[in-house]
Protein backbone atom coordinates (compact mmCIF):
# COMPACT_ATOMS: atom_id res chain seq x y z
CA UNK A 1 0.00 0.00 0.00
CA UNK A 2 1.07 3.55 -0.62
CA UNK A 3 1.73 5.82 2.31
CA UNK A 4 0.97 9.49 2.00
CA UNK A 5 1.94 12.16 4.47
CA UNK A 6 -0.47 14.34 6.41
CA UNK A 7 0.56 17.41 4.41
CA UNK A 8 -0.42 15.76 1.12
CA UNK A 9 -3.73 14.54 2.57
CA UNK A 10 -4.46 18.08 3.76
CA UNK A 11 -3.60 19.59 0.36
CA UNK A 12 -5.86 17.07 -1.37
CA UNK A 13 -8.69 17.77 1.07
CA UNK A 14 -8.36 21.47 0.23
CA UNK A 15 -8.85 20.52 -3.45
CA UNK A 16 -11.85 18.34 -2.54
CA UNK A 17 -13.38 21.25 -0.62
CA UNK A 18 -12.90 23.53 -3.64
CA UNK A 19 -14.68 20.92 -5.79
CA UNK A 20 -17.50 20.72 -3.22
CA UNK A 21 -17.91 24.50 -3.39
CA UNK A 22 -18.25 24.25 -7.18
CA UNK A 23 -21.02 21.69 -6.65
CA UNK A 24 -22.85 24.06 -4.31
CA UNK A 25 -22.65 26.85 -6.90
CA UNK A 26 -24.52 24.54 -9.28
CA UNK A 27 -27.16 23.71 -6.66
CA UNK A 28 -25.70 20.24 -6.14
CA UNK A 29 -25.07 18.83 -2.67
CA UNK A 30 -21.53 20.06 -1.88
CA UNK A 31 -19.39 16.93 -1.88
CA UNK A 32 -16.01 16.86 -3.59
CA UNK A 33 -13.44 14.12 -4.16
CA UNK A 34 -9.85 13.90 -5.38
CA UNK A 35 -8.05 10.70 -6.42
CA UNK A 36 -4.27 10.91 -6.08
CA UNK A 37 -1.14 8.81 -6.00
CA UNK A 38 1.56 10.35 -3.85
CA UNK A 39 1.29 14.05 -4.64
CA UNK A 40 0.02 13.52 -8.20
CA UNK A 41 -3.65 14.37 -8.74
CA UNK A 42 -5.25 11.81 -11.05
CA UNK A 43 -8.84 13.09 -10.98
CA UNK A 44 -11.17 15.35 -9.09
CA UNK A 45 -14.93 15.66 -9.18
CA UNK A 46 -17.99 16.90 -7.35
CA UNK A 47 -21.54 15.67 -7.08
CA UNK A 48 -23.57 15.90 -10.29
CA UNK A 49 -26.56 13.73 -9.41
CA UNK A 50 -29.15 16.41 -10.07
CA UNK A 51 -27.48 17.91 -13.15
CA UNK A 52 -26.95 14.55 -14.80
CA UNK A 53 -30.16 12.97 -13.45
CA UNK A 54 -27.93 10.07 -12.46
CA UNK A 55 -28.22 8.45 -9.03
CA UNK A 56 -24.62 7.20 -9.33
CA UNK A 57 -23.08 10.63 -10.10
CA UNK A 58 -21.55 10.99 -6.64
CA UNK A 59 -18.22 12.80 -6.41
CA UNK A 60 -16.33 9.62 -5.50
CA UNK A 61 -17.72 7.54 -8.38
CA UNK A 62 -17.05 10.29 -10.92
CA UNK A 63 -13.48 10.77 -9.65
CA UNK A 64 -12.84 7.01 -9.69
CA UNK A 65 -14.08 6.75 -13.28
CA UNK A 66 -11.84 9.61 -14.41
CA UNK A 67 -8.79 8.22 -12.57
CA UNK A 68 -9.35 4.76 -14.07
CA UNK A 69 -9.60 6.24 -17.58
CA UNK A 70 -6.43 8.25 -17.01
CA UNK A 71 -4.49 5.22 -15.75
CA UNK A 72 -6.00 2.85 -18.31
CA UNK A 73 -7.08 0.36 -15.65
CA UNK A 74 -9.90 -0.06 -13.16
CA UNK A 75 -7.39 -1.17 -10.52
CA UNK A 76 -6.41 1.97 -8.66
CA UNK A 77 -3.67 0.23 -6.68
CA UNK A 78 -1.60 2.63 -4.60
CA UNK A 79 -4.11 5.45 -4.97
CA UNK A 80 -5.79 7.49 -2.27
CA UNK A 81 -9.04 9.42 -2.37
CA UNK A 82 -9.85 12.53 -0.34
CA UNK A 83 -13.57 13.19 -0.01
CA UNK A 84 -15.38 15.84 1.98
CA UNK A 85 -18.12 13.51 3.28
CA UNK A 86 -17.89 9.93 4.54
CA UNK A 87 -18.75 7.70 1.57
CA UNK A 88 -22.18 6.08 1.26
CA UNK A 89 -22.59 2.32 0.70
CA UNK A 90 -22.35 2.66 -3.09
CA UNK A 91 -19.20 4.77 -2.95
CA UNK A 92 -17.54 2.72 -0.21
CA UNK A 93 -18.20 -0.39 -2.31
CA UNK A 94 -16.75 1.31 -5.37
CA UNK A 95 -13.59 2.16 -3.40
CA UNK A 96 -13.19 -1.48 -2.38
CA UNK A 97 -13.87 -2.72 -5.92
CA UNK A 98 -11.41 -0.23 -7.43
CA UNK A 99 -8.70 -1.46 -5.02
CA UNK A 100 -8.06 2.07 -3.73
CA UNK A 101 -5.39 1.96 -1.00
CA UNK A 102 -6.63 4.76 1.26
CA UNK A 103 -9.73 6.86 1.89
CA UNK A 104 -9.33 10.22 3.60
CA UNK A 105 -12.62 11.85 4.55
CA UNK A 106 -13.80 14.97 6.30
CA UNK A 107 -17.29 15.00 7.80
CA UNK A 108 -19.02 11.87 9.05
CA UNK A 109 -22.41 11.02 7.57
CA UNK A 110 -24.89 9.82 10.20
CA UNK A 111 -27.51 8.93 7.59
CA UNK A 112 -25.51 7.13 4.89
CA UNK A 113 -21.87 6.82 6.01
CA UNK A 114 -20.54 3.32 5.40
CA UNK A 115 -16.84 3.71 6.09
CA UNK A 116 -17.26 4.04 9.87
CA UNK A 117 -20.69 5.29 10.92
CA UNK A 118 -23.36 2.80 9.84
CA UNK A 119 -21.10 0.07 8.48
CA UNK A 120 -17.36 -0.42 8.05
CA UNK A 121 -17.30 -1.55 4.43
CA UNK A 122 -13.79 -0.30 3.67
CA UNK A 123 -12.21 -2.37 6.45
CA UNK A 124 -14.51 -5.41 6.46
CA UNK A 125 -12.27 -8.48 6.64
CA UNK A 126 -14.79 -10.55 4.69
CA UNK A 127 -13.88 -8.64 1.51
CA UNK A 128 -10.83 -9.45 -0.58
CA UNK A 129 -9.59 -5.85 -0.31
CA UNK A 130 -9.49 -3.36 2.53
CA UNK A 131 -8.51 0.31 2.67
CA UNK A 132 -6.60 2.35 5.17
CA UNK A 133 -9.06 4.90 6.60
CA UNK A 134 -8.07 8.43 7.64
CA UNK A 135 -11.08 10.15 9.18
CA UNK A 136 -11.95 13.66 10.24
CA UNK A 137 -9.56 15.65 8.03
CA UNK A 138 -10.87 19.24 8.06
CA UNK A 139 -14.19 17.86 9.33
CA UNK A 140 -15.29 21.25 10.66
CA UNK A 141 -14.96 22.92 7.24
CA UNK A 142 -16.47 19.94 5.40
CA UNK A 143 -19.41 19.73 7.81
CA UNK A 144 -20.02 23.49 7.64
CA UNK A 145 -20.21 23.34 3.83
CA UNK A 146 -23.05 20.86 4.06
CA UNK A 147 -24.84 22.53 6.99
CA UNK A 148 -24.64 25.96 5.38
CA UNK A 149 -25.83 24.60 2.02
CA UNK A 150 -28.92 22.93 3.48
CA UNK A 151 -29.69 25.89 5.77
CA UNK A 152 -29.57 28.22 2.74
CA UNK A 153 -31.74 25.83 0.75
CA UNK A 154 -34.37 25.74 3.52
CA UNK A 155 -34.40 29.56 3.56
CA UNK A 156 -34.56 29.73 -0.23
CA UNK A 157 -31.14 31.43 -0.41
CA UNK A 158 -29.28 28.61 -2.20
CA UNK A 159 -28.99 28.18 -5.95
CA UNK A 160 -32.01 26.24 -7.18
CA UNK A 161 -31.72 22.49 -7.38
CA UNK A 162 -30.86 21.64 -10.99
CA UNK A 163 -33.89 20.16 -12.70
CA UNK A 164 -34.18 17.37 -15.19
CA UNK A 165 -32.58 18.01 -18.55
CA UNK A 166 -34.82 19.68 -21.08
CA UNK A 167 -36.66 17.33 -23.33
CA UNK A 168 -37.17 14.70 -20.65
CA UNK A 169 -40.67 13.71 -19.69
CA UNK A 170 -41.97 12.26 -16.47
CA UNK A 171 -42.15 13.30 -12.88
CA UNK A 172 -39.05 15.53 -12.77
CA UNK A 173 -38.53 17.00 -9.32
CA UNK A 174 -41.75 15.64 -7.83
CA UNK A 175 -41.10 13.57 -4.75
CA UNK A 176 -37.53 14.81 -4.13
Amino acid sequence: MTTTDDETDLAMMHRAIAAARRAAELGEVPVGAVVYRGDEVLAEAHNLRESQTDPTAHAEVLALRDAARRLGTWRLDGCSIAVTLEPCPMCAGALVNARVARVVYGATDPKMGCVDTLHELCTDTRFNHRLVVVRGVMSDVCGALLSDFFAARRKGDAPPKPGPKQGRTGEGEKGR
